[in-house]
């Protein structure tokens, strides 16, 4: 897909869904990427470990998401804790609690009403995912080497990132630190 960059506003192209991503501290993501790094098929890995809060925005929504994402991004760093190792089917996931987060989602939720796909209007259930698009009997297996040495962990999320889809790997447009 061509994209097209407004040079006064650095605004993506018309085209591009755009996606919201809870922006993690580089010790989880660190310790994240690595472990998608080595579970997630090679041939299917185009994006560091993330966390999703939205899937497609509409792209005419910019604007309006960069000054959203701005004003919430004044309050505190949301807590939120690694709970365990989460099952996706033909998949692994580190499921995360994060009622602070999820009250961030439902804000946005509001503010978008209407112009929301079913999956983003939902809420979500919060998670990495470190492995996706293999057997079921692959999965389990991950699931079950990996469970045994898992220990919850607590952080707090440093921003919220914008990007645009571009049938590929991300762009990033802007990552909102949490000031709070």
């Amino acid at each position: 897909m061509n994209t097209t960059i407004d040079p006064t506003t650095g605004a993506a192209s018309q085209h591009a869904p755009l996606i919201v991503t809870a922006e993690m501290p580089p010790d989880i993501l660190g310790w994240a990427d690595a472990l998608r790094r080595q579970h997630f098929p090679p041939e299917r890995n185009q994006l560091r470990a993330h966390v999703t809060l939205f899937h497609a925005l509409p792209p005419s929504s910019e604007e309006e998401m960069r000054r959203l994402l701005s004003a919430l991004a004044a309050a505190p760093p949301p807590e939120a804790c690694l709970t365990g190792i989460m099952k996706l089917g033909g998949g692994t996931a580190i499921a995360i609690d994060s009622p602070a987060m999820l009250s961030l989602h439902e804000a946005i939720v509001e503010r978008m009403h209407g112009m929301l796909t079913r999956q983003d209007s939902q809420r979500p259930r919060l998670h990495i995912t470190i492995q996706n698009k293999v057997t079921g009997e692959a999965a389990r297996a991950l699931q079950a080497e990996l469970a045994p040495d898992f220990r919850p962990r607590a952080f707090r999320f440093h921003g919220l990132g914008l990007y645009a889809y571009e049938s590929g790997p991300w762009r990033p447009i802007r990552t909102f630190a949490f000031r709070g």
